[in-house]
């Protein structure tokens, strides 16, 4: 081999080297939390209608790893099935010990759900509307009963109880039809629809049966709730 070839192949081997040596980085705890977070991310089904929160631990003392030869490898720690509580395996080649470095991160995920709320203190009877109610993004673990997500769904309620201020209005906490309010009443057959007036006998919400009186006839009838002070009878 003659002297130009020798020094071709030192400088690309040289090369080799330099570009090896240059891979060679300290991870930070941030690009070390930002792994463990989009290994997680992975595993999580996109729910419609939700926010999807992820928060990697804080690394703190624990965070001491080598010069690692890049790109670090992630991975789930167990082939358990993805829950609010989880670990990450952080693990990288390194020249600087005899096996491969690892770590293990804490990553904790919330599925938030909007939630209708009370914006302020609301007594018994109290009309609900923009004033009073308000949006917020609640972890749906602390979630129980039937809630709303929409205000809009809410307007022109009334409470039928005190509701604290940041409280999540829940369906047993208002009625669009109350005790003794007015009602229109709908009457269907088939071929055949009457519209009068009653009044209601008992609270409820869209969906609701209640008994409802007929103001007319005096007459006790079953009805379903459509809307705000509406009602539909089936003949």
């Amino acid at each position: 081999m003659n002297i130009k070839a020798i020094n071709i192949t030192f400088s690309f081997l040289l090369g080799i080297c330099f570009t090896v040596r240059a891979e060679l980085i300290v991870p930070s705890e941030e690009e070390i939390r930002q792994l463990a977070k989009a290994t997680v991310a992975e595993q999580i089904d996109n729910i419609a209608g939700t926010k999807v929160v992820i928060e990697p631990q804080m690394l703190g003392a624990r965070m001491t790893p080598p010069r690692c030869e890049y790109p670090l490898q992630a991975s789930m720690a167990s082939d358990r099935e993805i829950n609010r509580n989880n670990t990450v395996r952080i693990s990288c080649t390194t020249p600087d010990l005899d096996y491969p470095w690892q770590m293990f991160v804490a990553v904790r995920f919330e599925i938030l759900r909007p939630v209708v709320v009370a914006d302020a203190h609301i007594d018994p009877g109290q009309l609900l509307g923009t004033d009073n109610l308000r949006l917020e993004w609640i972890d749906e673990i602390q979630l129980r009963g039937s809630q709303f997500e929409n205000v809009h769904d809410l307007l022109g309620t009334r409470a039928k109880r005190r509701i604290a201020k940041d409280s999540a209005i829940f369906a047993a906490n208002v009625c669009y039809v109350c005790r003794g309010d007015k009602v229109k009443i709908l009457a269907r057959a088939p071929g055949f629809m009457v519209k009068t007036y009653g009044e209601a006998l008992q609270d409820g919400v869209v969906g609701d049966q209640i008994r409802i009186k007929n103001t007319h006839s005096n007459k006790q009838l079953d009805a379903i709730i459509t809307a705000i002070a509406a009602v539909e009878v089936k003949m």
